[in-house]
């Protein structure tokens, strides 16, 4: 029997190691799909409800599954629909390779049903490698390169193939000119910064007195290394959101997330530094490290394109984290004053008593804050935690504590909604046998999540631990828009663009097959949260909470408070029970007492 190009890019992903490729059918990839059906569904095809659900599990995949993830469109339409969950992966570094159908060649030109220029559409995401098989001798060579590519540089990748290619009888590149033969081998290599580099890193860092490091998602390997300097230099250790699951939150000095999501002591360490050290991020908002000239400073980053560009840092190391700290940490001097670790060590105890405190204050009918702050202690040991985009990535940020062996992740860079349901979907398919939860707001859970808890039901069965836990924050507002307007435009809140219909995701959830259980009571948030961590089978916990709650940043003002609260009042429908609500949350700042009171 013969063996058609479909056959080949199939077993080609199979040598490669590609488990699963998330996609939706179209008869641009007809081929490819009777390819499947003669492969017996090797790699596993994983049906999403839209083609922007399947880029954006194939991103949660390649997170959480530190491997390439791999999604597959039709034509046209099916090709745009990748577009957000690709760029996605392009901006927060993750390798994932797509395959897209195109029109038949013959067809082509001639402004044919779907045909779409998809050169210029994926030229910008898929940089990198971006490449139209038309004859069969391209193969294997285009496969090789696209995932090497996507591997080597942390990118999404694209190919293209048209429909009448994929049924093509294969036949291989000859020993001839213009063929280009291609091999699969992907040894493992390390990039190490020069010994004199080192040397001059090393005097920066053991010049200062006030160290502070900053993590990101590229100090995720080397957690141990990230630990040995900071207690060598008496440093403490702020963490970018996406390298949040980079070093465990019960280290004293760990002042948690930092930027407009962050924390006051993260805020603080940053302000009072005389010494910085970041470590595989590329944190764009430069507000919140050092002034300029305060610090000095070094960075450590693999990919030379994205270092020395956020803070004018005095020594750049271009190597992988945790080779480079291996390398670096026979340098360094050990800081015998602990004045500035103990500093911040309680720093991050009095935070963690005014977010108790401000989890605890009453709201209508819940408060927000509160939800998150009760499911941090419940987490199961290596539980995958995925945020969307929203007031609820607020939540993750300040209040979901990552121990040793957790994963946590969001869409860093985009910052797009509706990642977060599919995101967890994807992890429990690179690690079926660990419970992932998904934190998401109504907004983003009526853009993409409620489709894919079709999704959920469809596969669960198969995962070894089939616990996925998604809950919705239900405020009936889109409301971290709604708090920008406010904070940043001094506008009081649209309702025609910002409220949102009053959903039972629950039943919805219930509807498909699935457990729901909604919550409008504070008194039953932590028995809500056990029961679905004690489910067999996926759980959506519908949370009724205060849209009024603000999620303030770490260094705002009482100045800015009042300003905020003048903007509203001039109109917005939520005005009492904002200025109520904002006026508790930041006192707390100033109250004394002991965690654990409220």
């Amino acid at each position: 029997m013969s063996t058609d190009v479909a056959d080949v890019i199939l077993a080609r992903l199979r040598e490669w190691g590609v488990e699963c490729v998330f996609g939706y059918p179209g008869d641009g990839i007809n081929g490819l799909l009777a390819a499947w059906g003669r492969a017996d569904d090797q790699p596993r095809f994983i049906q999403s409800r839209h083609e922007e659900m399947s880029a954006f599990q194939a991103v949660g995949y390649a997170k959480f599954g530190n491997r390439l993830g791999v999604c597959a469109a039709t034509s046209g339409p099916g090709a745009i629909h990748l577009l957000n969950g690709l760029y996605d992966a392009k901006l927060d570094h993750v390798p994932v390779l797509a395959i897209v159908g195109q029109t038949h060649r013959s067809a082509m030109g001639g402004s044919y049903q779907q045909e779409v220029d998809l050169h210029s559409l994926f030229k910008d995401v898929a940089s990198e490698f971006l490449e139209t098989v038309t004859v069969p001798e391209q193969l294997p060579n285009v496969i090789d390169r696209a995932i090497r590519t996507a591997y080597a540089r942390r990118c999404p990748t694209a190919i293209i193939v048209p429909a009448d290619v994929q049924e093509l009888a294969y036949s291989a590149p000859t020993h001839d000119f213009k063929m280009v033969p291609s091999s699969i081998d992907r040894t493992s290599w390390t990039a190490m910064p020069s010994p004199d580099a080192l040397e001059r890193a090393a005097e920066v860092l053991n010049s200062g007195d006030k160290v502070a490091i900053l993590v990101g998602q590229g100090a995720a390997g080397a957690r141990a290394e990230v630990q040995e300097v900071a207690e060598l230099l008496g440093a403490g250790v702020a963490k970018a959101l996406l390298g949040k699951d980079a070093l465990g939150d019960e280290l004293p000095y760990v002042t948690g997330s930092i930027g407009l999501l962050g924390t006051r002591p993260s805020y603080e360490m940053m302000r009072d530094c005389d010494t910085l050290l970041t470590i595989g991020s590329s944190f764009p908002y430069s507000q919140f490290l050092p002034e300029y000239g305060k610090a000095r400073a070094v960075q450590i980053d693999i990919d030379p394109h994205m270092i020395g560009m956020r803070y004018p840092y005095e020594v750049n190391l271009v190597g992988d984290a945790r080779a480079t700290l291996r390398g670096l940490l026979p340098l360094l001097r050990r800081n015998e004053a602990r004045d500035w670790q103990d500093e911040i060590s309680a720093s991050v105890n009095r935070w963690e008593d005014v977010m108790e405190r401000r989890a605890g204050l009453s709201a209508d009918p819940i408060n927000p804050e509160y939800v998150a702050r009760t499911l941090s202690p419940l987490l199961p040991d290596r539980a995958i935690v995925t945020s969307d985009s929203g007031s609820v990535a607020n939540w993750y940020a300040r209040h979901i504590r990552l121990r040793p062996g957790m994963n946590g992740s969001l869409s860093g860079t985009l910052a797009t909604m509706g990642c977060g349901v599919p995101y967890a979907i994807g992890a429990k398919f690179a690690h079926p046998d660990r419970p992932a939860i998904a934190l998401v707001g109504d907004g983003a859970m009526q853009m993409n999540g409620m489709a894919e808890l079709i999704t959920a039901a469809k596969y669960y069965q198969r995962w070894e631990d089939p616990r996925l836990v998604i809950g919705v924050w239900n405020n009936r507002d889109l409301n971290q828009v709604t708090w920008e307007m406010r904070a940043m435009g001094g506008a009081p809140s649209f309702l025609a663009s910002q409220s949102l219909p009053d959903v039972s995701y629950a039943a919805i959830a219930e509807s498909v097959g699935l457990e729901g259980i909604r919550v409008e009571k504070p008194e039953a948030v932590e028995a809500a949260w056990q029961a679905a961590l004690g489910a067999d089978r996926p759980v959506v916990v519908e949370f009724v909470t205060d849209p009024a709650v603000p999620p303030i940043p770490p260094h705002a003002t009482w100045q800015q408070m009042e300003s905020t609260a003048k903007a509203v009042l001039k109109g917005d429908a939520d005005r009492v029970a904002m200025v109520r609500q904002g006026f508790k949350a930041k006192v707390q700042e100033f109250l004394p007492g002991d965690r654990g009171q409220r």
